[in-house]
């Protein structure tokens, strides 16, 4: 039988040893410092096929595509130990989704990332958030003054006057996150435009990575100016 997520209490061998923190009971990432600027990013359902390991790897992709580490973490283990190291999964929080479901996610990024840690695996916090009621929780159980990571795919497009929900509760979260954690440095997958990054450039070290859609059309830009130019 397809083994489910539930089968066995939702993975609780991920937070054993693991503090919790706040009200929802988030699971707390061990404060090591063992991190550093990935070289390079690759998804994670890519990295079966990688001959390239020097690179870390990523969850900035549909849910659908890492559900089988959400439900069986433990056999991925021997994969991710020949990367760099991992920034940790991200479950997807939606705008006006429940908010049991919101911490349920903020939960499983924090508890594969901590059972990684335990692991031997370096791990890159990825932050996310939604709207504001997400803000006494999605911060939790992050250290401080550490590398993170955040994902502006999707988030961050369109004009700063259009009303555009998720692209307000971005930037709203974004000084937030960073007033709370302090990071040293912030990885960000996706774009970084200055009507959204502008005022936090001189404040905060960013890294930014191209998504996987940038490059793609990147590639299909250069393929056609090829083409002119024979």
């Amino acid at each position: 039988m397809r083994k489910m997520i539930m089968d066995d209490g939702f993975q609780a061998y991920l937070t054993e040893g693991a503090d919790f923190v706040g009200e929802p009971g988030i699971p707390s990432l061990l404060d090591l410092n063992n991190t550093e600027t990935p070289r390079s990013l690759i998804a994670f359902d890519k990295c079966k096929s990688a001959e390239n390991h020097r690179q870390y790897v990523h969850f900035y992709i549909h849910d659908y595509r890492f559900y089988s580490l959400l439900s069986s973490t433990r056999r991925y283990l021997d994969i991710l130990k020949m990367f760099d190291g991992v920034i940790s999964p991200d479950p997807t929080i939606l705008i006006g989704q429940s908010r049991c479901l919101q911490e349920t996610n903020t939960y499983f990024n924090r508890a594969i990332g901590f059972f990684l840690q335990k692991n031997g695996i370096p791990v890159i916090p990825n932050v996310r958030w939604g709207d504001e009621s997400t803000f006494d929780f999605a911060f939790l159980g992050i250290p401080k003054h550490q590398i993170v990571s955040i994902s502006s795919h999707g988030c961050v497009m369109g004009d700063i006057s259009t009303k555009n929900k998720v692209r307000e509760c971005f930037c709203k979260g974004l000084p937030i996150m960073l007033n709370e954690l302090e990071p040293e440095k912030v990885i960000v997958y996706g774009t970084m435009p200055d009507n959204v990054f502008g005022p936090y450039l001189s404040k905060v070290h960013f890294v930014r990575f191209a998504s996987e859609i940038e490059n793609y059309h990147a590639k299909k830009e250069d393929k056609i100016n090829g083409q002119r130019n024979i």
